[in-house]
């Protein structure tokens, strides 16, 4: 299952089944698990931890160093867990000293072409992110976020989960859990009703939200005001807990 004309490295862990396509390299400090297949031309360098059943597709490059200049050959790391598929060209670099050290993905993420992750990125699980989606440093995505494509994320920049952008949205804030946005600038379209609905949430759960989403965005209060106002409605909503949660952790500030 390893083609012939694949370079494995001295070290490298790999379970029994995985499958590595043709003129792959895999480095010294990689360990791959079980069911996971590598397509041909993939480069994975450095210490990098795949969990099981992952798919790679040629030409991607994972665990390259992080595009920092003050990056000086640090021991740093990417760590995947199970289930992802990494579609062509998808790039993801090791972090950093200068934060999470480690590049971390969770499971079952569909990354498709072209995507890029950034040192010390940390991505949740069951997400999608569209073609050319770019992900600067130490960005972080909640579970069930969906990016459009070619959705750029400016550095340190929390997107929340359940969240979604269209095509070509610019984030240089923070996008709260549940909301829509779009644009350049990005800015806010709405709650992410239909996939709430999808992800099996209930309309009570979905009325709070959009509840709070006009207190947020559509009541003319303050940021300030609009976030006491979620402290009321919280009380018998955990979803509007979670946003509540989130707008107090946000250091870059919100879309609004």
């Amino acid at each position: 299952m390893i083609h012939p004309s694949a370079i494995i490295e001295a070290g490298a862990k790999l379970a029994p089944d995985v499958s590595i396509g043709a003129y792959s390299l895999i480095g010294p400090q990689v360990e791959i698990g079980a069911g996971s297949v590598i397509g041909p031309h993939v480069v994975i360098e450095g210490r990098v931890k795949l969990g099981r059943d992952n798919r790679i597709a040629q030409f991607a490059s994972i665990g390259g160093p992080p595009q920092d200049k003050k990056y000086a050959g640090e021991e740093t790391a990417v760590e995947i867990g199970d289930g992802n598929t990494s579609r062509e060209f998808v790039t993801i670099n090791r972090g950093t000293l200068s934060d999470a050290r480690v590049t971390r993905v969770g499971d079952d993420n569909w990354i498709m072409a072209y995507v890029h992750f950034a040192h010390d990125c940390q991505i949740g699980s069951n997400t999608i992110f569209a073609n050319a989606c770019e992900l600067a440093g130490h960005v972080h995505v909640g579970d069930w976020a969906i990016l459009g494509a070619t959705t750029l994320v400016h550095q340190f920049v929390h997107v929340g989960a359940h969240s979604f952008t269209g095509m070509g949205t610019y984030l240089d804030r923070d996008l709260p859990p549940y909301v829509k946005a779009a644009g350049n600038m990005a800015k806010p379209f709405g709650i992410n009703s239909r996939g709430l609905r999808r992800r099996g949430f209930c309309d009570a759960s979905v009325i709070a939200l959009k509840r709070a989403y006009r207190s947020l965005y559509r009541s003319g209060l303050t940021l300030e005001e609009a976030r006491r106002e979620l402290d009321i409605q919280s009380s018998d909503s955990p979803e509007v807990r979670l946003l509540a949660a989130f707008l107090d952790g946000s250091s870059r500030g919100i879309i609004r």
